[in-house]
């Protein structure tokens, strides 16, 4: 991890010392957000964080450290809500730095999937009916590398397909595929597809039953799309998914997984997208703007 953050802190000063831009944008909590934040720091150019302000409290995670480095380097900090806003001023980020937005992914969510529905028919490729399937995804280091954790989701899954008999379509991830091939298990019990491009996986998103997930963007698109989630962690930093009720956590062990399909399978939906209203990235330019 660290030579990776290394290697990226490398290649993006180069092109930051070519291009010497005013402001350069990061979104998110990845290794390449931290680098990219870290470098642009050290050569004095301003740092703008686009989903500012995200707290799982849990430093196991890398991508809690990361959020919190990028936050307290950045000199704009793109908060997508009050909660988030709130986050950043326990830690003492000056106010004058906050500005909440609401969240770049509605813009993108409501753009691509019109795009995508022009585009392509993932559906028709798979073999799949709208409502007439279960998504899951599972990537994270913590989860995956694990034997114990990895196995628990692959039999949470399969007790799934199982018990509401309907596929369980899994885009696995490279990671994914890799630590199940040395853990030894296999991928029987789902529907184990190569990943998909953004546009594919975004029309699967928007019309399956219900996902399943460790991911905390497919917690974000699932409650934008109306689509019932459940989160394979004991925590999220996008805790308001919860609160409306578009999202369970679940864990990772497979009778909890189970238990929070059967309370999501049924979930009446129509809660209230708490995550703005698409306009999230011209606020953004404005303020950078001023």
């Amino acid at each position: 991890m660290a030579k990776q953050t290394g290697r990226i802190m490398a290649g993006v000063e180069k092109v930051l010392i070519d291009e010497r831009p005013d402001v350069v944008l990061v979104q998110g909590d990845t290794n390449t957000v931290l680098a990219a934040a870290l470098a642009a720091s050290k050569l004095h150019i301003k740092v703008g964080h686009v989903e500012a302000g995200l707290r799982s409290y849990d430093r196991t995670m890398p991508e809690e450290i990361n959020r919190v480095v990028v936050d307290h380097i950045s000199d704009y900090l793109f908060a997508p809500m009050e909660n988030s806003r709130e986050n950043l001023r326990k830690e003492g980020i000056a106010e004058e730095k906050i500005h909440v937005t609401g969240n770049t992914i509605v813009d993108s969510v409501y753009k691509n999937l019109e795009i995508a529905n022009r585009k392509v028919n993932v559906l028709a490729d798979l073999g799949l009916k709208p409502k007439e399937y279960f998504l899951v995804t599972a990537h994270r280091q913590e989860n995956v590398d694990s034997r114990e954790k990895l196995g628990e989701i692959l039999k949470g899954l399969e007790l799934v397909g199982r018990e509401f008999s309907l596929p369980v379509v899994f885009p696995v991830h490279p990671r994914t595929r890799k630590m199940a091939a040395e853990f030894g298990f296999e991928f029987d019990a789902v529907m184990g597809i190569e990943p998909l491009g953004f546009l594919e996986f975004l029309q699967l998103e928007a019309n399956a039953r219900l996902a399943l997930t460790d991911s905390g963007g497919v917690q974000e698109e699932t409650c934008i799309l109306g689509v019932p989630c459940v989160t394979l962690r004991e925590n999220t930093e996008r805790p308001e998914t919860v609160d409306v009720g578009a999202n369970v956590l679940a864990g990772t062990g497979s009778q909890r997984i189970l238990n929070g399909a059967r309370k999501m399978h049924g979930r009446r939906v129509g809660w209230k997208n708490p995550f703005g209203d698409g306009t999230a990235g011209q606020r953004i330019t404005q303020i950078l703007g001023n």
